[in-house]
């Protein structure tokens, strides 16, 4: 069996791999490469391989990082069906349109102003290109084996968000497992990933492997500053990512509410996504740790906002509120209109409940910035800032080697994927030295044939 490491190899983002034996050639997820300038530039250059060449991509889950060049594949010539469980299906659905509409802005921007070395600037993509994805989804149920050519495949559960699955091919020769992006032990939404299935080789994303979580009450995290708040009659304004962040956010408040442990306020979410994808905790309840009547009540207590209008008159005086809103770094979206109004004000709080990329206006705000800049204008930052780092739907260090540690036998091999240099080196010397893996990173580009025991 051979795997060809296209993306997600030496860096966290844009997980790609191709699995090939004898005539069958399968891609394992397809995502977009994000962040840094170098980065981005691949999904722009050709596809490595033939799109019409590859049988079947087996997509892990749903973030752009693992999906979002689906799009341009299928448009390319890619006629194969794309092997997914049915809620990365679904949330396939709400995040590649997005990414496609953020596509034609970004060209429409660039050819106004004037700033792009193309002329005319086009999208990598267009929403009409992905929504053709649609028609290419195979809904596959977990922990059953399905047939592709030569390659018998199975999907397992991976916690992180829904729909989330490690992935199992097996060639009669050469059994190979891809974690893909590995949930929390103890999550307040997710289950944990099922444990690792026997494997001669594991594929291992390492996001966190260089760092923990801290091990703190995450309910008690989020009510000091929100007590704080609205002692001062304040406003507190959650940025967050629409997918599984938003919606962990409102179960912890729904809990805190429940036990009386902050006032009971208004709680409104300020995300079209983030409504559509509350709408899917409530249709995939077997994904998750919520009974279907308390999700339902998880889901609906908070108010949506689902107009511009209705956007707008979050920012009226009042009394103390919550308002959750995307993006979750500060980078773009409704929340930006939020930050200006409510920034200013000392009496109010900015909750950041996850990690703050280097670069973004999330990270300038959480390091103490006295100003950010913000619609061509810059908006002073008064308010109390807090960030939390509790709400994470990754595995870290720890939780990744426990759940290697926990494969039936000793694998000949781990080659370790998705993590910035520095993690990846971190995982591979505690996988070496405390389970007793022969551990390696991959390389980008690099072709490995490998055996069975």
């Amino acid at each position: 069996m051979r795997v060809t490491f296209l993306g997600a190899a030496g860096c966290v983002t844009g997980s790609r791999f191709l699995v090939e034996s004898g005539e069958s050639r399968v891609l394992v997820d397809c995502g977009l490469f994000q962040g840094y300038k170098v980065l981005r530039e691949r999904n722009w250059r050709p596809f490595p391989v033939d799109p019409g060449g590859i049988d079947a991509v087996l997509l892990t889950h749903a973030h752009v990082d693992h999906s979002g060049y689906l799009p341009a594949l299928v448009r390319d010539g890619f006629r194969g069906p794309v092997v997914t469980t049915a809620a990365t299906r679904d949330l396939c659905g709400i995040l590649l349109p997005d990414s496609a509409r953020i596509q034609e802005e970004d060209a429409r921007r660039a050819n106004k102003h004037g700033y792009s070395k193309h002329e005319p600037a086009r999208p990598l993509y267009t929403v009409q290109d992905a929504e053709q994805v649609a028609g290419r989804f195979q809904v596959i149920e977990r922990n059953k084996d399905l047939r592709l050519g030569a390659l018998s495949v199975q999907f397992r559960d991976a916690g992180h968000i829904l729909g989330a699955s490690s992935i199992a091919i097996d060639d009669g020769e050469t059994k190979l497992l891809f974690s893909g992006d590995l949930g929390r032990q103890k999550d307040l939404l997710m289950r944990p990933p099922a444990v690792p299935c026997e494997a001669d080789w594991v594929i291992m994303e390492a996001t966190y492997g260089d760092r923990t979580h801290p091990h703190v009450d995450p309910l008690e995290a989020i009510a000091e500053p929100l007590l704080r708040c609205f002692e001062r009659g304040g406003v507190a304004l959650v940025p967050s990512f629409a997918v599984g962040r938003t919606q962990a956010i409102l179960y912890a408040l729904y809990q805190l509410f429940e036990e009386k442990r902050i006032p009971r306020v208004p709680v409104h979410v300020d995300s079209p996504m983030a409504r559509e994808v509350t709408g899917l905790f409530r249709e995939h309840v077997d994904e998750h740790v919520l009974p279907a009547g308390l999700c339902h009540d998880v889901c609906s207590y908070a108010s949506f906002a689902r107009s511009v209008e209705e956007s707008k008159g979050l920012d009226r005086p009042g009394k103390s509120r919550i308002i959750v809103s995307a993006s979750g770094m500060l980078t773009g979206g409704r929340v930006l209109h939020h930050l200006k109004v409510f920034g200013p004000n000392e009496d109010n709080l900015i909750l950041l409940p996850g990690f703050q990329a280097p670069g973004t206006r999330g990270a300038a705000v959480a390091e103490g910035a006295d100003e950010v800049k913000v619609h061509g204008g810059f908006v002073p930052v008064r308010a109390e800032v807090v960030q939390l780092s509790i709400l994470s739907a990754h595995a870290d260090q720890d939780e990744l080697v426990g759940w290697l540690g926990q494969c039936p036998r000793p694998p000949k091999g781990v080659l370790l994927v998705h993590g910035e240099p520095a993690a990846l080196d971190t995982l591979r010397k505690r996988v070496a030295d405390q389970v007793g893996f022969s551990a390696r990173v991959a390389d980008h580009a690099q072709t490995l044939e490998l055996s069975g025991s």
